[in-house]
């Protein structure tokens, strides 16, 4: 059976605030780990990254917000991820904001891995700086980056051992219910939309499957928990009210591409903990349905 190697990436240095620091922390205390052992996964914690908090006065003004110190963020779990790697464990990433995934596939692609990538999120993350000027926060960005698309930032877009990261025929968005983020059509990937998922969750991920099994070594799930209704699970950094997956669709399409022997890692994205009670029952109602999905 294979291994899962746990990192936690604590930075908010990318998001549109702080919070998301804490959610690595709050995944631990909810028994995140022993969930995993106790489905029968055999489990490495491999610690955490240093922590990043937001910040709103950066030394340099840039768009991307606070840009050096994202990618800073973004080696470092990158590093990190090279040493999972070479463990021969299956990365889980307990981020965190969305840009955590490039550092994934940057490691990825370090080790010689070729993989593709299901984008579980209730965006599409394609937003470039030039195009929204008012709102230069990376974790809008972090598709556009992993696919280097024109006006993407070099220190971003730059992270990893090749230009591109990632292809769009190896790309499948997965569970979104924004609006269309492709604006200038540079992205030609299988698009699922929350919809889609809600009608069939089995066709949905055997769909996003067939994208998957395109990449030789396997393929990664990017998870942004505002992929959920915030009225159903409200953990969601930026939440979405009234639409997007149920917990229980989540945990079925999850299960269904982690029994896929190609599924080669994780990342768990936007956990909010203020959006918590005070017991933390919605992080723990997480990482039951993590584990659940997680079940060898």
């Amino acid at each position: 059976m294979t291994t899962l190697g746990v990192l936690g990436v604590p930075s908010s240095a990318a998001a549109h605030a702080p919070g998301l620091e804490r959610a690595p922390a709050a995944l631990r205390a909810a028994g995140f780990v022993p969930a995993l052992e106790a489905v029968g996964r055999q489990v490495v914690d491999h610690g955490d990254t240093a922590v990043a908090r937001w910040r709103h006065d950066p030394p340099e003004r840039t768009s991307p917000h606070d840009v050096r110190r994202v990618a800073a963020v973004l080696g470092e779990a990158r590093a990190a991820l090279g040493r999972i790697l070479a463990a021969r464990h299956v990365p889980v990433v307990l981020g965190g904001e969305c840009t955590v995934t490039l550092a994934l596939l940057a490691a990825t692609a370090d080790a010689g891995r070729d993989v593709a990538l299901v984008y579980v999120d209730g965006g599409q993350d394609l937003q470039l700086p030039a195009d929204h000027p008012d709102e230069p926060i990376a974790d809008s960005m972090g598709v556009a980056h992993l696919l280097d698309l024109p006006g993407a930032h070099d220190a971003l877009a730059g992270i990893g051992p090749r230009r591109p990261l990632l292809a769009a025929d190896r790309l499948c968005f997965l569970g979104y219910a924004d609006e269309e983020e492709d604006l200038h059509g540079l992205v030609p990937s299988v698009r699922i939309p929350a919809d889609d998922v809600l009608a069939d969750p089995s066709a949905a991920a055997e769909r996003a499957l067939t994208v998957a099994r395109r990449a030789p070594d396997g393929f990664v799930v990017h998870l942004d928990v505002d992929v959920l209704d915030m009225l159903a699970l409200p953990l969601a950094d930026i939440p979405q009210y009234g639409r997007g997956l149920t917990p229980p669709v989540l945990r079925d399409v999850l299960a269904h591409l982690f029994a896929d022997p190609g599924c080669a890692g994780l990342v768990v994205a936007e956990v909010n903990p203020d959006r918590d009670d005070d017991e933390g029952t919605h992080v723990r109602t997480l990482v039951d349905l993590l584990a659940t999905a997680l079940t060898p």
